[in-house]
């Protein structure tokens, strides 16, 4: 399977975002990516005004466009995530959508860890204006391969990692929009820790630049294969990587070095939920 990271520089102008993301899909498609992942809040990113006011339901426009276009290019397309206004919520959400070769939802993830941390001179404080989600998600692949969304920060949280691992995930998707600092320090480092301690290929698309709001994202989105190595790169700036996802080689990782069979959860006190636990949306 061909997979593709699509990176963008988002803002508080959503027709735009929409109409950059579009282009950049279909580049991917194009060079045969057959899974494509968007980043973080691609159709809005700025001030919490600007992300209240660019709000949608899964109803709207961005979705809409999502179903369409990966019908039209039978793609499976990980509408990276969008800020979703939720009836009878004050607060939005920041929700990742799967969407099939069919134009149909196939899978429905809401972020789990809200980012509320200083970096450098700057305050983040998501859980002002966003509910965290509370459901782990598996979801299949049009290959029949397994696919574990993630969004951003929930990166640093190895214990959602394993349950979508213990859930069939051979691949994570990771929409992001990582600042400049933990970009430069942090990002390559966890990625790769994600992808060898699951024996999983990641797929991390990343946001890139400035945004309005004093927000600077780091770019740098990555493809990584189960043994922790780095398949596809990006430069700075709006683009597409694509890489080949070799399921051949994954089960060959975890039969030859099968580290997941050596867990001891019964010391560590806690175990990985089985499979059926896990929402497929």
């Amino acid at each position: 399977m061909l997979a593709a990271a699509v990176q963008l520089n988002s803002t508080q102008d959503t027709e735009r975002n929409l109409e950059v993301a579009d282009r950049l899909v279909r580049e991917a498609a194009g060079r045969g990516a057959e899974l494509v992942v968007l980043p973080e809040k691609w159709t809005v990113l700025g001030t919490p005004e600007d992300l209240a006011a660019g709000a949608q339901s899964l109803e709207g426009p961005a979705i809409r466009w999502a179903r369409a276009l990966a019908q039209e290019l039978s793609i499976d397309l990980v509408a990276g995530s969008i800020v979703e206004r939720v009836q009878e919520r004050d607060k939005t959400q920041n929700t990742g959508v799967h969407v099939g070769p069919d134009g149909e939802i196939a899978a429905i993830y809401r972020k789990l860890h809200m980012f509320d941390v200083e970096v450098g001179e700057v305050t983040y404080a998501e859980s002002a204006h966003e509910d965290p989600g509370d459901r782990v998600v598996v979801s299949e692949l049009a290959d029949g391969s397994r696919l574990g969304m993630t969004i951003c920060y929930d990166l640093r949280f190895p214990e959602l990692y394993r349950l979508l691992t213990a859930g069939g995930a051979e691949v994570f998707s990771l929409a992001s929009a990582f600042t400049e600092a933990t970009t430069r320090d942090h990002w390559e480092i966890l990625l790769r820790g994600r992808a060898i301690e699951n024996q999983c290929f990641v797929v991390a698309a990343n946001q890139f630049g400035s945004h309005p709001g004093n927000h600077r994202s780091g770019g740098r989105s990555m493809i990584v294969d189960p043994w922790g190595l780095v398949l596809a790169g990006a430069a700075d700036g709006e683009g597409v990587i694509v890489a080949e996802l070799d399921f051949d080689r994954l089960h060959a990782i975890r039969r030859r070095f099968p580290a997941l069979s050596h867990r001891r959860d019964d010391v560590y006190g806690f175990a990985a939920a089985p499979a059926e636990s896990l929402a497929g949306s």
